[in-house]
């Protein structure tokens, strides 16, 4: 059983005993926790919080442990149900709520749940908040409602207004995709993008829908990440022919994967530098993606003039960089899109309708689409060290090493050559270091991610 306490929330596996792993004890507490921080830092004097989930098998369960919490502490609750990640954002602030809680582990297997934080604006909570709520949280330091102050439930369904706040989007073009009359595929994985994608693809107008796993069961029928070792069944189905694109999200819908009409992967990385290239082809501003993320993004963005940013690893790092520097679409290379016209979340149906739109603008196949961006390959390692080893005085070897290249180091140790790229970074959770690295092809960034390996052995041994 696994129990992981960080700033971005509480996560682990369900069963066993209080504070092993993700138990009724786990959940109640945490959620007072976050209910103590809210009801001291919120500015818009909101007595409500809202709640949402995707299909996991536990969800029911943690559903009702945390609506119950917040009504314990005083918090009237709008229950959105079975709805994805960026739908509870987007509920936050149509809500005027004090913040939310979404209820899902994103890409982890079903044993997995967790509890991600919202603030009042419907963005994860920042450092500082996060460790409050754990200081919080490990000192008990919450008292609960008398009677009279309990708070209220209520069952509210955001899925229509979050598919209608895209179409309102200005960059999206209905009329555009709905003459192109696309076949699209899809694979939900049984969650909730089941729920909410057949109704945004009608609202586009495609022509046909093939859905692969969309019922909302939360026994996924696949490993739940959308990356290519685990898309078998969706990449056989675009091989046999007869559909444009491909699009697969996880569980709780805020990263997109696409699949080209040969059934070929398009690459995740690749989905926010093609979103963004529309975007930048109709609005002239900054972009945003994490040191993790491919250049591909960096070079388009010049090309259109504007300047690229990159921010530490995490969503809410990303949020604020793209604050910092009015980015008008930013993300993670994982296939999040952040467009802040819609909200400042990761959001699949964002990316969706502007892919879409793009594509029908285009008028080429995705295969031809994918061919015209900077073509980059990244390799993702790990070195697994014991407990004892110091990672942060090996991480500080490699940069003194280096230290004639370009170097960034508020997020580990990343590297820029003229050519590719290496990034460095120490688990929150284990023992060990993530080795990504980026290239001109497969083989040097495999190369470039083993002679880093090969230097951090030497320097442990």
């Amino acid at each position: 059983m696994t129990l992981i306490k960080s700033i971005s929330g509480i996560r682990g596996t369900i069963g066993g005993q209080a504070g092993i792993g993700l138990s009724p004890v786990d959940v109640v507490k945490f959620t007072a926790a976050y209910s103590n921080l809210i009801r001291k830092t919120t500015k818009n004097n909101s007595n409500k919080i809202v709640v949402g989930r995707d299909a996991r098998l536990s969800g029911n369960m943690v559903d009702k442990l945390v609506v119950g919490t917040l009504m314990g502490m005083g918090f009237d609750v709008c229950d959105i149900g079975l709805a994805s990640t960026p739908t509870t954002e987007i509920a936050v602030t149509m809500e005027n709520a004090a913040g939310g809680i979404i209820i899902t582990a994103s890409h982890n297997p079903k044993q997995w749940n967790a509890l991600k934080l919202l603030n009042d604006k419907g963005e994860f909570l920042n450092k500082e908040e996060g460790e409050e709520v754990l200081r919080i949280a490990d000192n008990d330091e919450f008292t609960f409602s008398e009677v009279d102050d309990l708070g209220h439930v209520t069952e509210c369904d955001y899925t229509q207004k979050h598919i209608d706040k895209v179409l309102s989007l200005k960059l999206v073009d209905v009329n555009a995709i709905k003459k192109a009359k696309f076949k699209v595929a899809i694979d939900c994985v049984n969650s909730v993008g089941g729920i909410i994608l057949p109704r945004l693809f009608d609202a586009l107008g495609v022509e046909t829908l093939t859905q692969l796993y969309c019922e909302p069961t939360g026994n996924f029928c696949h490993n739940p990440e959308p990356l290519e070792k685990n898309l078998g069944d969706i990449m056989s189905l675009m091989k046999k022919g007869g559909n444009d694109v491909a699009f697969v999200v996880d569980p709780d819908v805020d990263r997109l994967a696409m699949i080209c009409e040969n059934g070929e992967m398009y690459g995740e990385e690749y989905t926010l530098v093609t979103v963004a290239d529309y975007v930048l082809t109709h609005t002239s501003g900054n972009t945003v993606s994490n040191l993790s993320s491919t250049r591909a993004l960096r070079d388009v963005t010049r090309s259109h003039g504007g300047s690229y940013q990159a921010a530490a690893v995490g969503e809410v790092n990303v949020v604020t960089k793209m604050k910092e520097t009015n980015a008008v679409i930013g993300g993670e290379g994982n296939g999040g899109v952040i467009y802040p016209e819609c909200h400042y979340g990761r959001d699949a149906l964002v990316g969706i309708a502007l892919f879409l739109s793009h594509l029908a603008h285009k008028k080429m196949k995705v295969s031809e689409l994918r061919a015209s961006y900077p073509p980059y390959f990244i390799s993702k390692q790990r070195v697994d060290l014991t407990p004892s080893i110091d990672v942060d005085a090996i991480l500080n070897k490699v940069k003194e090493k280096f230290h004639n290249e370009e170097i960034n180091d508020i997020d580990g140790i990343k590297i820029d050559f003229a050519d590719k790229w290496v990034h460095l970074r120490k688990s929150n959770t284990e023992p060990i270091i993530r080795i990504y690295s980026e290239a001109s092809t497969q083989e040097k960034a495999d190369e470039l991610g083993a002679e880093i390996i090969a230097i951090i052995h030497g320097f442990i041994s």
